[in-house]
């Protein structure tokens, strides 16, 4: 009883305010095309290429999942480009494919590093289907906005600028900047609401000696009808191929994380979040996977151990 009261919350909450919150990324360092069209690499040559995936609050039934795919490369010295696929799930009822091309240009500020303008734009497919979702008691949960299934597309473009060295980084990104509405079911009076994220992100690579480093990193997200989003992380870098480190987000997660470098072009890791906030009665965590992949098309030596790719 108790799992199929927790199906229904989550499945209700998740698509009346589905859209105000985007899915979440503990290893977002590794995962910055898909909120930052900005991002850039500074690695002529190299084809990136990864991907992530997430499953949220293990044990609850309903709960998300949410998977990536992204590329992107430098063009020339100013102009990189890059594409992204971007999956939710919701209990296999709610389900949105994100589509989206990224353009950034970059200035070289010589010693004072890069500054990168970025533009996206793409489209959204959301599906919701309530053919096997049956309540236990129609007469107390009967509502018309359960009636009908829903399958509609929206256009929509996002910008972001990006600040980076060789020892940091600091980007401001709003990924979805037209709003869109969901779930028009009841008098006009639409249920879920597509709604701007905005993204706010830093990082620091500090040389403690010649095998170790340490890389704090943040980002926080705001976004209208939820709660300001808080990340911090501090990572352990080893002779620039084992990475290991810990996490917070605000009142929601403490994080476990960890990456190798397999080869100079391989890269895998993973995280672990440990829920705290009220749902960590039910769930026994989150579990995240990502992958990254650098094609040396031009076989050019452009450095692996450097930034922006720490991130």
């Amino acid at each position: 009883m108790r799992k199929i009261i927790l199906q229904i919350i989550t499945l209700l909450v998740s698509v009346s305010i589905w859209s105000q919150q985007d899915a979440q990324y503990t290893q977002y360092m590794y995962n910055m095309s898909v909120i930052n069209p900005a991002y850039t690499t500074n690695s002529i040559g190299i084809i990136n290429v990864g991907g992530l995936h997430r499953t949220q609050w293990v044990g609850v039934v309903g709960s998300p999942k949410s998977s990536n795919l992204f590329i992107h490369t430098p063009i020339n010295n100013k102009i990189e480009v890059g594409f992204s696929l971007i999956n939710d799930n919701i209990g296999d009822i709610v389900k949105e494919n994100n589509l989206f091309a990224d353009f950034a240009y970059k200035l070289d500020l010589e010693e004072h590093g890069n500054l990168s303008f970025g533009l996206k734009t793409g489209v959204t497919f959301f599906d919701v289907n309530f053919n096997d979702f049956a309540l236990e008691s129609v007469d107390v949960f009967s509502d018309d906005s359960f009636a009908e299934n829903i399958n509609q597309s929206f256009f929509n473009i996002g910008a972001g600028v990006y600040f980076n060295t060789d020892n940091y980084y600091v980007g401001f990104s709003i990924p979805n900047i037209l709003k869109a509405k969901h779930l028009d079911r009841n008098n006009g009076k639409y249920q879920g609401t597509e709604q701007p994220h905005i993204f706010l992100t830093g990082g620091y690579v500090y040389r403690i000696n010649e095998h170790f480093k340490l890389k704090p990193a943040f980002m926080a997200k705001s976004v209208k009808g939820a709660p300001l989003t808080i990340d911090l992380t501090a990572n352990v870098l080893y002779d620039n191929r084992l990475e290991f480190g810990i996490g917070y987000r605000f009142k929601d997660a403490l994080t476990g994380l960890f990456n190798i470098r397999i080869t100079p072009e391989l890269r895998i890791g993973y995280a672990y979040d440990q829920t705290i906030s009220n749902l960590g009665p039910f769930s026994s965590g989150s579990h995240e996977l990502f992958i990254l992949y650098d094609f040396n098309i031009l076989n050019i030596n452009n450095g692996f151990d450097k930034s922006p790719r720490f991130f």
